[in-house]
């Protein structure tokens, strides 16, 4: 498990573990949430302890704790390519903390660690064409369209046209 934690006004991130599991099968397994997402719908808790144990020790990767009530509400991460010349961003919430700004800060704050922490620069961040919530995330943290593309669901059960942002940092 990964020592990072970040605080920021609503929420901690810190790193996920398999105690996690239940907390993460609240939106793994939501039919809306998934419908944008790469992963294939959930259909019981057991399903998130292989996802939890190939994260657990990724330093880029975190939960998102509400500090009103110490719930998981979500997890993201910033990771870099095999080069770190470019780090991807993702995100994902329940569907009850949509709408929040939850997903925003989240970003805003795994942006400036990987930026004060890694030396990233050059971030990328892709949305569903449909997913336009999660498009407008990408702008408010200063993110710029740059390309659309095709990507497919990790079982291929689906394939979706994606927009893909930058940001760059100096």
């Amino acid at each position: 498990m990964h020592p990072h934690i970040i605080e920021t006004k609503r929420l901690i991130l810190r790193a996920l573990t398999p105690d996690d599991a239940a907390a993460v099968f609240a939106w793994t397994s939501d039919p809306l949430v998934n419908r944008y997402m790469r992963y294939p719908l959930y259909t019981s808790v057991e399903q998130a302890y292989p996802w939890l144990s190939a994260v657990t020790d990724s330093p880029f990767d975190f939960g998102f704790v509400r500090k009103s009530d110490g719930l998981l509400i979500g997890s993201g991460g910033v990771v870099p390519d095999d080069d770190r010349l470019e780090w991807e961003l993702g995100y994902n919430l329940r569907r009850d903390c949509w709408g929040q700004g939850y997903a925003t800060e989240a970003a805003r704050a795994m942006l400036r660690f990987a930026y004060e922490v890694h030396g990233a620069r050059n971030f990328i961040a892709c949305h569903v064409l449909e997913n336009t919530a999660s498009g407008r995330v990408m702008e408010k943290c200063g993110f710029v369209y740059d390309h659309d593309e095709t990507t497919s669901k990790f079982d291929g059960s689906q394939t979706f046209r994606t927009r893909c942002y930058t940001l760059r940092l100096d």
